[in-house]
């Protein structure tokens, strides 16, 4: 098993090291601590991609006009010209 690249039998001595160093009475604590901020921090990406996904929907839904052809690669292309004509000026040609 591979978890952030670190091994099963690392991280066993990361764990005693751990209770050596704070006691056992702490480490409770801290895994308590820990997986509050894992809870916290899914709920934030999970709100987060909430509000992308509605605001592509609500872009999509504001310009039904364009077709899509099933590919995204000139859209892309296009918004990739459009960022460096943004960064570079429009005289640059996207060369920096």
């Amino acid at each position: 098993m591979d978890f952030l690249g670190i091994g099963f039998g690392e991280i066993i001595i990361v764990l005693i090291v751990a209770t050596l160093i704070f006691g056992p009475g702490k480490i409770p604590e801290f895994a308590r601590q820990i997986g509050q901020f894992v809870n916290s921090f899914r709920k934030v990406t999970g709100e987060m991609t909430r509000d992308f996904t509605r605001a592509i929907d609500a872009e999509n839904l504001a310009s039904p006009g364009k077709k899509k052809t099933g590919s995204s690669t000139s859209t892309s292309t296009s918004k990739s010209k459009s960022l460096d004509n943004f960064l570079n000026g429009p005289g640059s040609g996207g060369k920096a």
